[in-house]
């Protein structure tokens, strides 16, 4: 099966604006199917990039328009995401419209989560998703190390 060839890795950048939502989401879904992804599992990717992108999308820029780069790659039986911003970068205390389950969602419906202050600036949200299969374990692995977008 030459499928780690064929889903080593994804590069994408977007608009930090709201049509950018549904094309992320749907390109890092589909290269987690092609990976190995469950079912569960590309559903649990759908929902967590969409939490990623719409907050680099809410909270990232001001006025200034910006840019959100998804990064998606197979390590060790492993698919990791990143999406990534060169905003603001995070802030204690900051005042969100939205319910603030988002975080909490990535990190439940994930593997790993990790949120990283850039040191180019922005923020990056890492997150892993084990690929189960019988007797597979590794089978998936491009060999690729996970490194950010800067």
């Amino acid at each position: 099966m030459e499928i780690a060839s064929a889903v080593a890795s994804l590069s994408e950048s977007y608009p930090a604006s709201a049509l950018s939502i549904p094309r992320a989401r749907a390109a890092l879904t589909a290269f987690a199917a092609e990976a190995g992804a469950s079912s569960e599992q590309q559903e649990h990717v759908r929902l967590v990039v969409s939490e990623a992108v719409t907050n680099a999308v809410q909270h990232a820029y001001d006025e200034h328009p910006g840019e959100i780069h998804v990064t998606a790659m197979v390590v060790s039986g492993e698919l990791w995401i990143l999406v990534a911003d060169e905003g603001r970068g995070l802030s204690a205390g900051s005042d969100s419209a939205g319910l603030g389950l988002g975080l909490a969602w990535m990190a439940q419906f994930s593997d790993g989560m990790t949120l990283v202050a850039r040191s180019c600036g922005g923020v990056e949200v890492r997150l892993r998703f084990s690929l189960h299969r019988a007797g597979a374990v590794g089978a998936y692995d491009s060999g690729s190390r996970v490194a950010g977008v800067c």
